[in-house]
């Protein structure tokens, strides 16, 4: 689809002839600084003034001729010549040979022969080019100029292409020529008629009229570039030209009807406006799709209240998923719609944020009644700086409430308060000291229903954790002389808190610690759930060899490998169906996690990380990046496993949590254990104004694939050609994927062309 943010209308038709001669050179150079800065508004009463090699005078005729280098200024326009003829009487100058004319707006005009009469205003030209704002380019075999206004020419020609250094007669990208153009100075606007488009001097565009904004316009109101498909998969064959308003220097509204054969089309409205302290946007439609009425509505507002708070809203809504797809309508691949209002502050260390959260679900598998209402959630995050005995003080909490038309309803507030104390020891170790606690309390109503599952249905409660831990860290470094430095570094954390385990999580609330993946990344946290519902308690200890090797090149391998060890078995949730959290039933040690990292140059980096069950040998996680190569072939590869998908767990009901459902042997269970097994595939190249890519994503565990695409662009200083292509293999509401084929050409200055296969 094209932007729907354009602001420049382009118009209804395109240009041929060569720019060979314009030059490139910028009007300042042209022109000294305090002629540049005469902005003062013409009078017509202002002198010519100019300076020259030789000056002559006939008297009797009145006519001044100037020869050598001539410079003229008049009414804040500025002209340049060999030679340059002043007619006392007429009030006209004629010039020839290497003719510069500066206007006041900074255009650079260059000529033939011209002839200037009102003070420069007005006059005709002959072997006309122009320099216009943002590269944009015009040349005609004649031109004439009225009150300053107007400039109109024949046989002209309009390109924002450079011509080419070492053939100067090659055929530009492309260039807009007509029989006649007219460039309107006061309203910003040039219009060509009888016009073609050419690309590479070949026609490939008829209009028999075309308007376009002047370069220099950065918003106008006018039509935009239409749009349209032949083979769309839903639409069939659709036309759209959208239709630029500009309301006044703030806001505009874009108005794009769609016409399609397949369905009943569509009108969307997209308005904005800018304020001094934030922006204002709606985007909304209303539609026919699949024998109905349809429609969304997207609305964002931010403002800033002061330099500490600012505030704003969001609203999406859809009529339907198929509605969204049909018509390609931003977020149809997503599972639900976000909404929210929200008030945030920044303070010095400081972060505090109140708002309010809703989903609109899209696809058939997602219940609406079963979406949660956050009304409200509070935030606030502080960071202290180093008190008197070395340490940094930091606070979190988080409180929300949540309602469901089916499911759990409750309210929590949770907290965090930590400090942390660095020391190095006498031998080099460097230790972190780390007091922390957290509490969380609830209360809720329907707690038997998802996502909590409790045993009853009503209930109010709490926990609280108190921990102390200190982690070492223990390196040491070896110069190899010309293999660089080698680092290894023992890393021990220990935990102490008291013992959390299944009979009271059982009766606990739980929004946001519904599980969490035991890699490297979480090995040294102190609550790997990372929410306030769920507490890691017990004794601990953490432990890990870190090594690295910088080799004098700049290559890098760097390797991690640790282990966990709890004394408290039963801490462990839900044992009966792990190992999703890193530990088997009964099992004191858990899963072994590594990270091992190689960049042996500045074209080729591998990163890999894992999890493994040392009882077995089975790999629990695993997943894996290369990138290879150079911007002229460069390749991404990626791998993923997981031995389970813990996302299931809360849409087995209740089941779930009786013990031996989740085994392999359970049929009602056996998607839990499917692994998720994937690989994806990027490959990219970039050669002069040429850019390819492609990527492609497949489910090993299926054997099929899931997306694939590529695109192909062409981009010079006037000229994008792009070519995109997508597959989406995965069905949204029933359907069997769609393929998607989209042509744009945007030819700077003038405007974007999408054209969809």
């Amino acid at each position: 689809m094209a932007d729907p943010k354009r602001r420049k209308p382009i118009a209804h038709a395109v240009l041929a002839a060569s720019l060979g001669g314009i030059s490139t050179s910028p009007a300042q150079t042209l022109v000294p600084a305090a002629k540049q800065a005469d902005q003062r508004p013409i009078t017509g009463s202002q002198p010519v003034t100019f300076q020259a090699d030789a000056v002559s005078y006939d008297k009797q005729n009145g006519i001044v001729t100037a020869t050598g280098h001539v410079e003229a200024w008049q009414n804040g326009h500025y002209m340049r010549a060999d030679r340059v003829t002043f007619d006392r009487n007429t009030d006209v100058a004629a010039a020839s040979g290497h003719v510069v004319i500066v206007e006041p707006d900074g255009q650079v005009i260059f000529a033939d022969y011209a002839e200037m009469t009102n003070g420069m205003k007005s006059g005709v030209l002959s072997g006309m080019r122009a320099l216009l704002a943002n590269g944009g380019k015009l040349a005609a075999n004649g031109a004439r100029r009225t009150e300053g206004k107007l400039n109109e020419m024949a046989r002209a020609v309009y390109s924002a292409c450079n011509v080419c250094a070492l053939n100067p007669k090659a055929p530009l990208t492309w260039q807009l020529r007509a029989d006649h153009m007219t460039q309107d100075l006061e309203h910003k606007r040039i219009e060509f008629t009888d016009a073609w488009l050419d690309i590479y001097g070949v026609p490939v565009l008829y209009m028999p009229y075309f308007t376009s904004s002047d370069p220099s316009v950065k918003r106008q109101s006018g039509f935009l570039v239409p749009a349209f498909g032949l083979h769309d998969d839903y639409l069939g064959s659709f036309f759209r030209i959208p239709y630029y308003w500009v309301l006044d220097g703030q806001s505009d509204l874009t108005i794009t009807p769609t016409l399609s054969s397949q369905q009943g089309g569509q009108l969307e409205l997209d308005y904005e406006r800018d304020f001094n302290a934030g922006k204002l946007s709606f985007d909304g439609a209303i539609a026919h799709d699949e024998g109905s009425l349809a429609g969304f509505i997207f609305g964002n507002a931010n403002f800033d209240w002061n330099d500490t708070w600012r505030y704003g809203t969001s609203l999406n809504l859809g009529s339907s998923v198929n509605y969204l797809r049909d018509y390609q309508i931003e977020g149809f691949l997503g599972n639900a719609l976000p909404s929210n209002a929200y008030i945030e502050g920044f303070g010095v260390g400081a972060y505090a944020k109140l708002d309010m959260l809703a989903w609109q679900g899209l696809n058939s598998s997602v219940n609406q009644s079963q979406l949660p209402y956050v009304l409200p959630r509070f935030q606030y995050d502080f960071f202290g700086e180093p008190d008197a005995l070395g340490g940094r003080t930091s606070f979190s909490t988080q409180s929300f409430n949540v309602a469901r038309n089916s499911g759990s309803n409750d309210q929590q507030i949770g907290m965090r308060l930590q400090w942390d104390r660095p020391f190095q020891g006498l031998l080099g170790e460097q230790y972190l000291l780390t007091a922390q606690v957290e509490a969380s309390a609830f209360q809720g109503t329907v707690l038997n229903e998802q996502p909590n599952y409790l045993p009853v249905a009503q209930a109010q409660g709490g926990h609280a954790l108190p921990q102390v831990a200190v982690k070492m860290n223990w390196p040491f470094l070896r110069d190899a002389g010309s293999l660089g430095s080698q680092i290894l570094e023992p890393i021990v954390q220990v935990i102490g808190a008291p013992n959390t385990g299944n009979s009271l999580r059982d009766h606990l609330l739980n929004e946001d610690s519904l599980f969490y993946e035991f890699t490297d990344a979480s090995l040294f946290s102190l609550n790997r759930f990372g929410g306030y519902d769920r507490f890691d308690g017990g004794l601990r200890v953490n432990a890990a060899l870190h090594g690295n090797w910088t080799f004098r090149g700049g290559q890098v391998l760097d390797a991690l490998v640790g282990d966990s060890w709890v004394e408290h078995i039963d801490r462990n949730l839900y044992p009966q169906f792990q190992p999703w959290n890193g530990f088997e039933p009964g099992a004191h040690f858990s899963d072994i996690v590594a990270r091992t990292s190689f960049v042996p140059n500045n074209w080729l980096s591998f990163t890999t990380r894992g999890r493994i069950d040392p009882r077995q040998g089975d790999v629990r996680f695993a997943d894996a990046i290369t990138s290879f190569g150079k911007p002229l072939l460069h390749l991404d590869i990626g791998y993923l496993y997981g031995s389970y998908n813990p996302y299931l767990l809360y849409l087995f009901g209740p089941n779930f949590l009786t013990p031996g459902f989740l085994s392999p042997r359970n049929p009602a269970a056996a998607s839990y254990f499917v692994p998720r097994n994937e690989a994806t595939v990027a490959l990219s190249s970039h050669y002069g104004h040429w850019t390819l890519s492609a990527n492609g994503r497949r489910d090993l565990s299926t054997n099929q694939m899931i997306a694939f695409g590529g695109d192909l662009k062409y981009e010079d200083e006037c000229t994008i050609f792009d070519i995109l292509f997508d597959r989406r293999y995965t069905s949204i509401n029933g359907d069997h994927g769609n393929t998607t084929v989209l042509f744009t050409i945007d030819l700077k200055t003038v405007g974007q062309i999408p054209i969809n296969g």
